[in-house]
């Protein structure tokens, strides 16, 4: 099993290696032995890609239905905004930058991506790149479908952000804050392992250590966007009037039922993110993986509401609903590497993390509308560890290091949370990242956009 992409470190127009046999055509490959195999592992990939899109949907339900009400037309216009300036980002910039590991800008220009190769040219490298010869795990995917799986992933982290800045961020500030973040900083971090960098070679000195295993991403794609998130939201300060002189505020969501609907929408879409992390359409390797992917989600759910319960008293279904969202970013590290009772426990955890983790962020006053910083930081971190207790060697197909874990998810959070940190203070500085006080009262929808999210006239 691997990490997207962390065992198809050939740039993408790099000609077949040697291992691979060289292709005449893209017609003369698909008339031989391997394309039926190759179709099947192609289409599962591109199915993934889709599945990863839909988990938008849900991360927009999410936080709107969590938010209220007069924020909701702002919440939904960042999420689409995302999705379109990660994409056309990642194809600008992130997927050459990312790939390979040795980060350099002669690199980033050096080979053809979807930006400057087409279908119709037909050069030796460009022809490999569309066949099984593109990728050096066997007969799985075209170099296209490689970059629009990425794409998918890559805006996954400036979604986290929007979600814990919601409800008080600048619309303009928060545009050019996500646009860096997912174009220019997440491929960096994606880099040191999917990229073949050096967290992808690290072995602590000794062969005896064993590598840093992110099979999809707990650090690389969730605690990058949690700690990210932390680091924004410490610059952009709480809502008015979530912490006063007397305590803290409760401030409820507007639609429990519109989150519930995101939750099962990402609960869906994770099995593309996960499933299609094996790279390829292989029976045993994606089933196993949409076992621990599901596993881990329903017991993160009830160990969210079993801890919940005891702690506030009453069953809290956002507690809940984030309980299994921590579940899921808990096993993403570790789909391919644990066993499927291994992922119910990691779960389980992650649900007790993250209800403890949102308590402890409410008593220091860092306000998080969402519990992103939770579930995607804290329980990234969680994921990634848990590698290091639960993963099977014989599972992840490299040895197992708890040390080499912990240095790698340390490393991708600092990196995350000091840039995130700098990124928005400078913003701060230059043109401010929070509205006014007049314009937060009346919400953002009728502040920022002039539209409410909801007709509630009788004509």
């Amino acid at each position: 099993m691997a990490a997207p992409a962390a065992e198809t470190p050939a740039p993408a127009a790099e000609a077949p290696t040697e291992d691979a046999p060289a292709v005449a055509s893209y017609e003369d490959f698909m008339a031989g032995p391997d394309a039926a195999m190759f179709t099947v592992n192609n289409l599962w990939i591109l199915i993934s890609a889709a599945l990863v899109f839909i988990m938008h949907l849900g991360f927009a339900s999410v936080e709107s239905g969590m938010c209220q009400q007069k924020n909701t037309v702002n919440i939904l216009f960042k999420n689409l905004f995302i999705v379109c300036i990660g994409a056309l980002g990642y194809m600008a910039w992130g997927f050459n930058a990312m790939y390979p590991g040795d980060w350099t800008i002669s690199n980033v220009f050096a080979f053809g991506s979807p930006l400057t190769n087409t279908f119709y040219d037909d050069s030796a490298e460009v022809v490999a790149n569309l066949t099984g010869a593109y990728a050096d795990n066997g007969n799985c995917y075209t170099y296209w479908s490689d970059f629009i799986f990425q794409a998918m992933f890559a805006a996954t982290a400036a979604t986290i952000v929007s979600g814990a800045v919601a409800e008080r961020v600048k619309l303009t500030s928060f545009m050019i804050y996500a646009t860096i973040l997912v174009t220019l900083l997440y491929p960096i971090t994606g880099s040191w392992e999917w990229g073949g960098g050096w967290l992808n070679q690290f072995d602590g000195g000794s062969e005896e250590t064993g590598q840093f295993i992110d099979f999809a991403g707990s650090s690389l794609v969730h605690a990058f966007g949690g700690f990210s998130a932390l680091g924004a939201v410490l610059v952009l300060g709480p809502r008015l009037g979530k912490y006063t002189k007397d305590g803290t505020k409760p401030i409820l969501p507007h639609n429990l039922p519109l989150a519930n609907i995101g939750v099962f929408m990402l609960i869906l879409g994770w099995f593309g993110f996960n499933g299609g992390s094996v790279l390829s359409a292989d029976p045993q390797g994606v089933s196993r993986v949409f076992v621990t992917t599901g596993m881990a989600a329903f017991a993160g759910g009830l160990g969210a509401i079993l801890i919940s319960w005891i702690v506030l008293k009453k069953p809290d279904l956002s507690m809940a609903l984030n309980g299994t969202l921590a579940g899921l970013v808990g096993i993403t590290a570790g789909a391919g590497a644990i066993t499927p009772w291994g992922a119910v426990l990691v779960g389980l955890i992650a649900g007790g993390i993250v209800v403890v983790s949102v308590l402890l962020l409410d008593k220091l006053k860092i306000d998080d509308p969402v519990g992103a910083i939770s579930v995607h930081g804290t329980c990234g971190i969680w994921g990634t560890l848990a590698v290091g207790i639960f993963g099977k060697e014989e599972l992840a197909g490299e040895k197992i290091s708890f040390m080499a874990q912990l240095i790698g998810t340390l490393s991708i959070s600092a990196f995350a949370f000091v840039c995130s940190f700098a990124l928005f203070f400078i913003l701060k500085m230059i043109m401010g990242v929070r509205v006014d006080a007049q314009e937060e009262h009346e919400g953002l929808d009728v502040a920022e956009h002039g539209s409410p999210a909801y007709n509630d006239s009788q004509a």
